[in-house]
């Protein structure tokens, strides 16, 4: 008995030594945590808002020139477009004239003034035009950029241009608690509304949209036209995080040709009753063609990209 007394005796002591290690290790823990904690805030310069601390951390995926003297305000900070997103939304829209319809502080202004003619920015805020064009003097394209204070839906009768660009404000930071963001969710009128006042200015529409929007929706926006709008939807991603949804609609969404150049299609790939080709159809077969659109994922530039793609069956006589 006094053995079984003594052994019941040890092993509690042993485990109320091992219950005070632990409580030590989840002490020790839990002051590391905070005292990376107080270290993440303390880099934080003073008239920061808390609310935008995690924007501030990603300053340099915003504008890759922040410390040269880039401004925003509160609002800025979480809707201004990633740089590189930026530069690829100037890559597609070419080289001619683009409306920055909702300009915001610049982000998008600003790289397609490196790429593009010309470019005329739009907001309703006087404020945000004003770090826009200080945003712009800092990349040095203020002289490629006509800053226009007032509303776009106002303005839109008046305008000419080869691409517009939409990135409408989302409703702020909120927009990604809904499982499925809708475009009636939009500000300040629905995408549907705003897409239809877009196309009469031109076709050719860049719009960047949140990362969770419904997808079909956005599909819907090309039958608004007569005829139907070809259209390419693509994720954006800065640094493995999916950030945003841009859709393209018009001549610069992939077409028929420069799908097929991009994603070097082979012209005569068939079997003996369909040929597989992109359009146009080759010379001097005849036949009758059938279009059918397709979706695909295609990984280009470490981006995933929806595209649309027209296969032509032709039955051969």
């Amino acid at each position: 008995m006094e053995q079984r007394v003594e052994k019941e005796g040890k092993n509690r002591n042993a485990t109320e030594k091992g219950l005070k290690k632990r409580r030590r290790k989840r002490k020790i823990r839990r002051r590391i945590v905070d005292t990376h904690k107080v270290h993440l805030c303390s880099d934080v310069p003073e008239g920061v808002s808390p609310c935008i601390t995690k924007y501030w951390y990603q300053r340099y995926n915003l504008f890759s020139r922040y410390d040269e003297g880039i401004e925003m305000d509160e609002e800025g900070w979480f809707s201004v477009t990633p740089e590189d997103i930026a530069i690829r939304h100037a890559e597609k829209s070419g080289n001619g004239l683009v409306i920055d319809c909702f300009s915001g502080v610049g982000g998008n202004a600003i790289q397609f003034a490196h790429l593009c003619c010309h470019v005329i920015a739009i907001d309703i805020n006087a404020r945000k035009v004003g770090y826009s064009l200080n945003n712009a003097r800092i990349y040095g394209v203020e002289d490629y950029i006509d800053f226009i204070i007032g509303d776009f839906f106002l303005l839109a009768p008046l305008l000419k241009a080869d691409v517009l660009f939409l990135s409408p404000p989302w409703g702020g930071p909120s927009y990604i608690a809904a499982e499925k963001f809708s475009l009636q969710m939009l500000k300040p009128k629905d995408g549907y509304s705003l897409f239809q006042v877009a196309q009469k200015t031109t076709p050719n529409i860049i719009m960047f949209l949140p990362r969770n929007v419904d997808v079909n929706q956005v599909e819907e926006l090309s039958w608004l036209s007569s005829p139907p709008l070809e259209v390419e939807i693509e994720e954006n991603y800065v640094k493995g995080k999916l950030k945003g949804i841009t859709a393209y609609f018009g001549d610069i969404a992939y077409g028929y040709g420069e799908c097929a150049h991009a994603l070097k299609v082979s012209q005569w790939d068939y079997n003996p009753c369909r040929l597989w080709r992109m359009w146009p159809c080759p010379e001097g077969v005849k036949g009758t063609c059938e279009i059918h659109h397709t979706w695909m994922n295609v990984m280009r530039n470490r981006e995933f990209l929806e595209v649309k793609l027209v296969s032509v069956y032709l039955t051969i006589p």
